[in-house]
């Protein structure tokens, strides 16, 4: 049994202002017209996702896998390459209180779309010294997971470049 809470006044007439909510669950309140077309890779296109976040402190590693992933389904070689702090979204030890177990919904949700990103043909690099700034050894990255030297970052950018790729970076700390 709901308590409902006791409200002041003002509590009152401020919910009261303006009815809540003014649209029922599944009702639009955003159009749904995309502005650019979809394109899609023409032969020899590339996509490089850098990423320098990590999970939970913001979406931006969340959305940079998703991201790849729509870049890959496009028809572009693709790639997402973590570094610094964002090495630790490839970790396969990612749970709470054991492996793989999530204390909260969603916990996990890099390492699942970063699984489903590689199953389809995505390649994945994780900085070595990324990992080892923040306690992390090689031994548990996810597999698949390719683990580059800290110089790598660089040269994996001028790669790319060279190639005309995409290249698409993202950093939170």
């Amino acid at each position: 049994m709901a308590i409902a809470p006791s409200l002041t006044d003002t509590e009152i007439a401020s919910i009261s202002e303006i009815p809540h909510p003014t649209q029922e669950l599944g009702g639009s309140i955003y159009g749904a017209t995309k502005v650019f077309p979809d394109y899609q890779a023409e032969k020899g296109e590339s996509y490089l996702g850098l990423v320098h976040g990590i999970a939970h402190e913001s979406s931006v590693s969340l959305v940079a896998v998703l991201q790849a992933i729509r870049a890959q389904r496009k028809g572009f070689e693709t790639a997402l390459y973590f570094f610094g702090i964002g090495s630790l979204n490839a970790l396969h030890t990612r749970g709470f209180p054991t492996i793989g177990a999530e204390i909260f919904p969603g916990m996990r949700n890099e390492n699942g779309q970063l699984q489903r990103f590689m199953d389809e043909g995505g390649k994945v690099y994780a900085c070595r010294l990324g990992l080892a700034l923040h306690g992390a050894r090689e031994e548990d990255l996810m597999e698949g997971v390719i683990p580059c030297h800290p110089l790598d970052v660089q040269d994996c950018l001028i790669e790319f470049a060279r190639k005309g790729a995409i290249i698409n970076t993202t950093w939170m700390f």
